[in-house]
């Protein structure tokens, strides 16, 4: 069988993916079979040049000039996937300039290149424009494929059946019946992609309204897709700015990153894969085309609605590409929805009851069997909700008598107060913020501005205190170029090293301070030691700010009105959680790991998650055995637990309008650097509420220890002694109603939010989040080095946790 033709007994033993008898199917140039029809009369056919494509006799589907040659000869077969090429005729029905396709191709391209980045050629307007359509059959007991020759919309995909010409068409009697057309079969073979031309440049894509900044067909989309014309046209009338934001439920959710756009939390590059996707889908690793059209879908469905569940199902119905890839493409759906809900990007929140009992296929998780988590705070509440929608059995053991570990609310002043947290800080894709949204739950922006006051009452020139903060922010940039040769030998607290910059910058210019500008200084110290939980002289100057190096949530600082204490009670609503359950102890010596409580009872779980805070972990309150590894032992000791404490008072007026108006709080100045750390920021908890008349204040830095001792009533009267500074003149009302947290004494707490402690660094972080023996997992904000001392970072640490323990 050597030489360029290649002989069949007849008709019926040529198909796309069958070879002739007596013959192999190896491609050469110009191959032709001869043969014979039912009557004997020799035909000759030419079977596709393409390496490795198994069509032997490829059929048209442009169908564009009178003289195609349909399922004929030609003398040449163009080529755009294993069951997808045109003929010779058709082609030089779009190339040659005196024929009709030509002025059609014409002015496509002109329409691509204006927003597009790859070269307009014949096979990519085939790809957008001529190749059919296909949809799936939703009758249950049929799902085949048909070819369609409308264009689709969602609603014809979603309710379309064997038979059906157009949408609300009723399909025909006997349609289903049909069989399926075979090229349909060999899609679904791994080697289909291998020889696929053009990958899927998607239509009407919900994505589209996110990406205009980019090139479109470098993210998945048809550059003649309607939604992406319109907002390129939107882009060009605002001198080539766009804010990127889609038709998403609030401008919190921004899923893709902008070109040029620097770090933000949560967004994946549109344009290019991530590593861990590399590592899921190695197929897409040369050509990531396929895989991020998909990607960028699924992810801008769910920012448009997180409300309910998002599947491969419901995703394929904003799928709208022609030709046979988009069978593959709907194959791929689930897959790729499994990993990004297993990643917690989609599918997470508050929730719950997913069909069938479990999101995820119990093929897809190594683990789903039963896990014992201990404490239901934020992390361990947010792991219980992933793992349970995940089809595993969950019990939380919680030691105090209420949810919520260091979120803990208070409604008694007739306005919801946070002792624990209460603020969002950064709320574009925080979620916290995605939360919010599935639970209906309003979020209130805070102001920006916070004027300062002096003890005497006079409010601080706003440009002296941006000369003050410059001067700050300057000698905290000196000390990150300082640190950049820096080993750990070299670390010294900050607060030392802060000063240390502070006097050079004093001696190398000759300047001095007055008096108001050191006590802004104070006052900017007793800030960042409300950041860190405690005095700079404990904090590292290398490492304070090592999260600073990863992506950030970006945006409105927001209060929450209805509390922390709404989420968790959604997230932990149909969760086994058991109240007054103190663990004292944590067994993994055995193929179960055996928990037992302070009252004796006992537990036992192959996986068991630990969220306790730190401050626990560092006081041995729970005896592992055996012992946990040194390196997290070493990890414990290193990090530090910070304290900081509320002050929250109810007046019967709102006396502090009389000075300050417009904004949510107003920080308060320390007379001298013994004064720092006391009552530092004043927020106005009630800004829209004229009748509850709320203020709360902090306690940080030194000034905890200094108080600590003292009772809430010795508390109020410094406190109040300070507010009648800042208010001289005016008859102050006393305080009808207050409190004063007691954090640092808190048996199941001791602590606020955790700290990098001097001699410490970011990966002690990395350490705290390793399992041990794939048995012992941890979560909590301590975990997590991207974002800790914060509810967001424990949340997300108990979804991280969640996603390891499935796969373990």
């Amino acid at each position: 069988m050597s030489g360029r033709k290649r002989k069949a007994k007849n008709l019926d033993e040529i198909d796309a993916g069958t070879t002739p008898k007596g013959g192999a199917a190896g491609k050469g140039k110009n191959s032709i079979i001869e043969v014979e029809d039912k009557d004997g009369i020799k035909k000759r056919f030419r079977s596709c040049e393409k390496t490795r494509c198994p069509a032997k006799l490829p059929m048209c589907f442009a169908k564009a000039h009178d003289k195609c040659a349909g399922n004929g000869y030609t003398s040449r077969w163009y080529h755009m996937s294993a069951g997808e090429h045109f003929c010779n005729e058709c082609f030089d029905y779009f190339y040659r300039s005196h024929r009709e396709g030509y002025k059609k191709l014409a002015i496509w391209k002109r329409e691509w290149s204006a927003i597009g980045k790859t070269e307009p050629s014949l096979k990519p307007y085939m790809a957008d424009q001529v190749m059919p359509h296909w949809v799936q059959c939703t009758n249950k007991a049929c799902g085949k494929w048909r070819k369609f020759a409308e264009a689709l919309t969602p609603e014809l995909i979603e309710g379309y059946k064997c038979g059906m010409k157009a949408a609300g068409e009723k399909p025909s009697a006997g349609a289903c019946q049909e069989e399926e057309n075979h090229r349909v079969a060999e899609v679904y073979e791994e080697s289909w992609l291998e020889v696929l031309m053009i990958p899927p440049l998607l239509k009407n894509s919900p994505a589209a309204s996110f990406l205009s900044a980019y090139f479109p067909d470098g993210v998945g989309l048809s550059a003649t897709c309607p939604v992406v014309k319109e907002k390129a046209a939107q882009r060009n009338t605002t001198n080539g700015t766009y804010d990127g934001q889609g038709k998403g439920l609030t401008t919190y959710f921004q899923p893709f990153y902008q070109p040029e756009e620097q770090g933000k939390a949560m967004c994946v590059r549109p344009d290019i894969m991530e590593y861990d996707e590399v590592q899921e889908f190695p197929e897409f690793t040369k050509e990531q085309q396929m895989y991020l059209a998909l990607r960028n879908l699924i992810l801008a469905l769910w920012s448009t609605n997180c409300k309910e569940f998002l599947t491969g199902e419901k995703c394929a119905n904003h799928l709208i590409v022609r030709g046979l890839v988009r069978i593959r493409c709907v194959q791929l759906l689930q897959p790729i929805v499994n990993f990004l809900t297993r990643k917690g990007l989609i599918n997470v929140g508050i929730l719950k009851d997913p069909l069938g009992g479990a999101i995820l296929p119990a093929d897809y998780c190594e683990f789903h069997g039963k896990v014992i988590i201990i404490g239901a705070g934020p992390s361990g509440l947010a792991a219980a909700r992933q793992l349970k929608n995940f089809g595993c059995q969950v019990t939380v053991l919680e030691a105090r008598d209420r949810i919520g570990g260091r979120v803990w609310d208070d409604s008694e002043f007739g306005v919801l107060v946070g002792k624990g947290a209460q603020i969002v800080n950064g709320a574009i894709n925080n979620p916290i913020s995605l939360m919010c949204e599935q639970g209906g739950q309003r979020m209130r922006k805070m102001h920006e501005r916070c004027d300062l006051v002096e003890e005497d009452g006079s409010i601080t020139d706003l440009a002296l205190d941006k000369r003050v903060d410059f001067h700050f922010n300057a000698m905290l940039d000196a000390i990150a170029e300082w640190r950049k040769d820096k080993t750990q030998s070299h670390d010294v607290a900050l607060g030392k090293k802060l000063w240390e910059m502070h006097r050079i910058f004093i001696e190398e210019t000759s300047l001095t301070f007055t008096a108001t500008e050191e006590r802004l200084l104070q006052f900017h110290i007793s800030n960042l030691e409300y950041a860190c939980g405690c005095n700079l002289s404990k904090v590292s100057s290398l490492h304070w700010d090592q999260n600073e190096t990863f992506a950030q949530f970006a945006g409105d600082h927001c209060l929450l009105p209805e509390g922390y204490s709404a989420i968790l009670q959604r997230l932990s609503d149909g969760i086994d959680v058991r109240l007054q359950q103190e663990v004292v102890s944590v067994d993994y010596s055995g193929d179960d790991v055996i928990v037992r409580t302070k009252k004796g009872d006992e537990h036992k779980a192959p996986r068991v998650l630990l969220t306790v805070p730190l401050a626990l972990l560092q006081a041995d309150v729970i005896e592992f055995k055996p012992s946990l590894p040194s390196n997290k032992c070493k990890a414990i000791k290193s990090l530090g637990a910070g304290v900081i404490e509320k002050v929250v008072m109810q007046f019967p007026s709102r006396f502090w309008d009389s000075k300050v108006k417009g904004t949510d709080y107003f920080g308060h100045i320390p007379a001298s650097e013994d004064k720092r750390g006391y009552f530092s920021v004043f927020y106005d908890l009630t800004p829209d509420n004229k009748n509850t008349n709320v203020l709360m204040t902090v306690i940080s830095g030194d000034a905890v220890d200094e108080l600590k001792d003292l009772d809430d009533d010795k508390i109020i009267d410094k406190c109040m002694e300070c507010i009648k500074g800042l208010f001289p003149g005016q008859k102050l009302p006393s305080p009808s109603k207050y409190f004063v947290t007691r954090w640092h004494k808190d048996p199941y707490a001791r602590m606020a939010y955790s700290f990098m402690s001097t001699g410490g660094s970011g990966e002690a972080y990395d350490t705290m989040a390793e399992d041990v023996d794939g048995k012992i997992f941890f979560a909590g904000e301590a975990t997590n080095r991207h974002f800790p001392q914060t509810v967001t970072g424990a949340y997300l640490s108990g979804v991280r946790e969640a996603s390891k323990i499935i796969s373990s």
